[in-house]
């Protein structure tokens, strides 16, 4: 029999869904006859914010249309208020890496005009992201640097909102004691100034201390009040699945398992209304667990092979050894022992490897144990053999003189080692830190190219010049992204081309304004190249999509555009570029400066290139990789 929570959501949830609905075509009519830049970027924060409550992919195409329109009028006001909206719908969606860019840009951008509460908000999310990655230390001190913006401009909402996530942080760092204190001062901020946005939240993060202490119905408490208060139009399915599925986490623990599986159920169902990605992560994970202890295999199964496939394509290693372990469980009940072994394999290596620095430590612990006991081994046997030769003390004498000689020679020189090595290590980092201080560096120079072309293109009417300004603006970018990436990863050599193309992609459906009615697809692996073929490579893909853009697809025409990057060999690199626009006009080809560009890029890169024209364009290129001299 469905629950008092079940009736609300069917009830409440069709007439949310229309009122936003509603409240958007009102809006949009507007931003339609709207002819003042101001009033169309206010206009596109309410779209976004009533977006999210029914999609993130709508809310993430509103803010791609608010951050475009604030870069081109200049706004410093809106720039980063839009970096941030569209960074919060990238990480909703599960896209961490295009968040964290997102989220930096807004930093700077508040920074720069000194609003602290955006400041605050932002490093809200930049805590966020950390903690899905796994870096809960640098999550919660995102947090507190947030808590301590909103309590020195007094903002009292604000400073309920740190607590609560400092109560998350916490409980992630399993000190469900202290979350549960944090949780509790924000709770009472809350209801003696009646913030009712806030306070579902805090609920939420009260309920899961709780769950850490053992008092699952206090937690089950907690999640149901905070699941009647976001059954409202103030709130969207997000928040609905967030409540719920910390409800069934309560159920769960109270053994109340066909009740947790409704819970679980009515969170995926919300998740998925939303394309809310981490909550369709945690529903399916749940769903698949409760099935598993109910000995309902046949149940769990799909749920578990989505919750395992999705924290593998986001390289999310949160839980991935307890989930790997569930589907080899699962498979060897069903009977399926090839399956059970090859995820039981699975779960190993990926506990070994978030063990190996304990291991390490213990390994290393034992192998000192190991030379002390060898070093007063052998002191002892001196010891003996000296009482043995007292006949002769002069020469025992003489031998112990020249030991001593020998063991500070070579104390002085282990302890030489030690410092050369100290050295060499910090020089090491040093280095490192001075690299990525390099490539930062680079990159906001390049940045500021691109800006003096953009404020020129701006002047000109020509469009002719418009467009070459544009197309330099791009090519300018495109090499940008490349140290950006450099600085970012952990490998201060090489570039992740794929990642690295979609931020290219994204880059230029931006400056054609074509979101909307053409997609580029990276339909490759990862791949990491040094940066003397990953600058060449950036260059010709952003000469093919922008040619692409301009030809491919007139008249408004939509379509799509593929990027194919892979080795075929130890030695050979093969690039693909296809569009199933109109076929090709001959200016691939050309003897346009774009043209020329691309042949002696393929040049550069002992390369060969071929252009296809049927159904649509394909252009191949096939270079060869360097080698190390």
């Amino acid at each position: 029999m469905r629950t008092i929570f079940n009736l609300l959501f069917i009830f409440m949830l069709p007439v949310a869904f229309y009122a936003q609905t509603g409240t958007i075509d009102s809006l949009e009519q507007r931003l339609s006859s709207e002819t003042n830049a101001a009033k169309q970027l206010e206009m596109l924060s309410e779209l976004t914010d009533e977006a999210s409550i029914i999609t993130y992919d709508l809310a993430l195409a509103y803010a791609k249309k608010g951050l475009t329109l604030a870069e081109k009028t200049e706004n410093r006001e809106w720039y980063p208020r839009f970096s941030e909206m569209r960074g919060r719908m990238h990480a909703n969606l599960g896209h961490l890496d295009s968040a964290s860019y997102f989220f930096d840009q807004a930093l700077k951008g508040y920074e720069d005009i000194e609003d602290k509460k955006g400041q605050a908000t932002t490093t809200f999310k930049i805590a966020w992201v950390a903690q899905r990655k796994g870096q809960y230390e640098e999550g919660l001190k995102a947090n507190l640097r947030a808590l301590k913006l909103m309590e020195e401009i007094d903002d009292k909402p604000g400073i309920a909102n740190a607590l609560g996530r400092v109560a998350g942080d916490l409980y992630n760092q399993e000190k469900p004691k202290e979350s549960l204190e944090y949780a509790k001062r924000a709770i009472t901020l809350c209801r003696e100034n009646a913030y009712d946005e806030e306070l579902p939240y805090i609920l939420y993060q009260a309920g899961y201390a709780s769950i850490g202490l053992g008092e699952h119905a206090e937690a089950l408490a907690y999640f149901d009040e905070a699941l009647i208060l976001v059954s409202t139009p103030n709130f969207g399915p997000s928040s609905i699945a967030d409540m719920s599925n910390g409800r069934g986490n309560a159920l769960k623990k109270m053994g109340r398992y066909p009740e947790a599986i409704e819970a679980y159920k009515i969170t995926l169902e919300n998740a998925e209304k939303a394309n809310y990605y981490g909550g369709i992560l945690t529903a399916t994970a749940n769903l698949g667990e409760v099935n598993l202890r109910t000995e309902n295999y046949a149940e769990a199964l799909p749920y578990q092979l989505r919750t395992v496939e999705m924290q593998e394509a986001a390289d999310q290693i949160m839980n991935l050894t307890e989930n790997y372990g569930h589907v080899s469980t699962i498979y060897e009940k069903l009977g399926d022992y090839q399956n059970a072994l090859i995820f039981q394999k699975k779960a190993r290596r990926m506990r070994d490897s978030t063990a190996s620095v304990e291991s390490d430590a213990a390994m290393s612990e034992l192998r000192t144990q190991y030379e002390t006991e060898q070093k007063e081994a052998t002191i002892a046997l001196q010891e003996a053999r000296i009482d043995q030769q007292r006949t002769v003390q002069w020469l025992s004498f003489g031998l112990l003189g020249l030991l001593g000689i020998v063991a500070i020679s070579f104390y002085r020189n282990a302890r030489a080692r030690k410092r050369t090595n100290a050295l060499l290590s910090a020089k090491n980092a040093e280095i490192e830190l001075l690299l990525k201080e390099v490539h930062h560096r680079v990159k906001n120079n390049l940045e500021i190219v691109s800006s003096l072309l953009a404020l020129q293109s701006a002047q000109i009417n020509d469009p002719g010049i418009k467009y070459a300004m544009q197309e330099g603006q791009n090519r300018v970018h495109s090499i940008g992204i490349v140290h950006q990436k450099l600085y970012q990863g952990e490998n201060l050599g090489a570039v992740e081309m794929k990642d690295y193309f979609v931020n290219l992609s994204e880059n230029i459906l931006d400056s054609f304004g074509a979101e909307e009615r053409i997609s580029i697809e990276c339909a490759m692996n990862a791949l990491e190249l040094d940066i003397d073929t990953a600058v060449p490579l950036g260059l010709i893909v952003n000469e093919l999509l922008t040619n692409a853009m301009k030809y491919a697809f007139p008249d408004g025409r939509k379509g799509k555009i593929q990027i194919n990057l892979e080795k075929r060999d130890a030695s050979t690199l093969s690039l693909k570029i296809a569009d199933d626009g109109v076929g090709s006009s001959g200016t691939t080809l050309g003897t346009g400066f774009g043209s020329q560009l691309i042949a002696l890029l393929t040049k550069q890169l002992q390369g060969s290139m071929r252009e296809e024209s049927q159904d649509g364009t394909a252009v191949y290129f096939d270079f060869k990789l360097r080698t190390a001299a």
